[in-house]
């Protein structure tokens, strides 16, 4: 997984924490927090890796933000996370007290330009991010036993999901990039709901992140109901999205699994695309927004509160379940990359919304 130099930072303030606790923070942000309540909006039902991941941190930012508040998380799915994210931008205030939790499906529908989108992520100022990949699995009735089986199953394969400009988008681009045929059915309310469909047999493939991929499929995986078959990949130091999950290192990534299937590595447009919406998801996988105009107090504040939860011994220890063992990257190590890539080059967009509006019927 690529880390950018400037998380370096983070491991000098995980130092000073673990020696001198938040002795470093200015005398105004002791207590900053006290007495208050942090709502965590997460624009998806429960039941996801986005509602998971806030779950598990939840108590963690109690304990280490200063003045220890109430860390609320709240559940506003519908429109993919575009209706929770819309109501983020015209309700939150910029007093660091309310939290925009989300995923590419969110970030998704701002680069592509869609007309439901009220929200200027932009604007926002990132406060942390918890990367996480992606397992994409099949049930054991496809036939399919590795990756080299995936264009021939003994039945067809059905994919369920949120929306195609959703988080679902970079799974969709890995599809298209493998050439593989199948049915996808969208209009869920999470992967949760998603991951049920698969369960029930409604479905035949599927995906979770890390975070629910680890607390939901894994007993799954073991009892003999699902097989995983590959991962998005992370980000190697080339800095193209080929190298295996971290968490995850048994399992293939796509782009070895476009190797495995072509004799060749992916090039062109179907890979750029891949890979730009690939990244985005995956290395910044969840990131948590407050709004535009919050003061940099409140952002220093949030950097030394992930330095300490990094460097916090029960973190380290139940993050390995939880989420994968990921380290939370702070703002200073998320900013100026997520800008970027917020804004892919024109021909890589001009795909997608192409990709999007003729074969998923997305209106733009």
């Amino acid at each position: 997984m690529f880390i950018p130099d400037s998380k370096l930072k983070t491991l000098s303030a995980a130092m000073l924490v673990a020696i001198g606790g938040f002795a470093t923070a200015p005398a105004m942000a002791e207590d900053f927090y006290a007495g208050k309540t942090i709502e965590m909006v997460v624009p998806f039902g429960e039941g996801g890796a986005t509602y998971v991941a806030a779950k598990f941190l939840e108590p963690f930012l109690e304990k280490h933000l200063p003045g220890k508040p109430q860390v609320n998380v709240r559940t506003r799915p519908g429109g993919g996370s575009i209706l929770g994210a819309n109501w983020f931008q015209q309700n939150a205030e910029p007093d660091g007290e309310t939290i925009l939790f989300t995923t590419s499906s969110t970030s998704n529908p701002y680069v592509l330009g869609m007309d439901a989108v009220e929200y200027d992520l932009a604007a926002m100022r990132p406060a942390y991010s918890l990367p996480f990949g992606a397992v994409i699995y099949v049930s054991p009735r496809t036939g399919i036993e590795s990756p080299a089986e995936l264009r021939s199953p003994d039945m067809p394969l059905i994919y369920g999901g949120i929306a195609a400009a959703a988080s679902d988008l970079p799974v969709l681009l890995a599809f298209e990039l493998l050439d593989l045929d199948l049915r996808t059915v969208l209009g869920f309310d999470g992967r949760g709901p998603a991951r049920l469909a698969f369960e029930r047999g409604e479905t035949n493939i599927d995906f979770q992140f890390t975070p629910a991929y680890m607390s939901q499929v894994v007993d799954m995986v073991e009892a003999g109901s699902a097989v995983p078959i590959m991962t998005g990949g992370s980000v190697g130091g080339d800095g193209v999205l080929s190298a295996r999950d971290p968490a995850f290192p048994d399992y293939p990534s796509v782009y070895e699994v476009y190797e495995e299937l072509n004799g060749e590595p992916p090039s062109g447009v179907e890979w750029d695309a891949f890979q730009a919406i690939g990244a985005t998801t995956f290395n910044f996988g969840l990131t948590a927004y407050l709004p535009e105009g919050t003061p940099d107090e409140v952002i220093e504040i949030f950097e030394e509160t992930i330095a300490a939860i990094n460097a916090d011994p029960d973190y380290q220890e139940q993050s390995q379940e939880a989420i994968g063992g990921y380290d939370l990257l702070p703002a200073s190590a998320v900013t100026d990359s997520l800008s970027e890539a917020l804004q892919p080059s024109e021909e890589v967009r001009d795909h997608l919304r192409t990709l999007l509006s003729e074969k998923y019927d997305v209106e733009l």
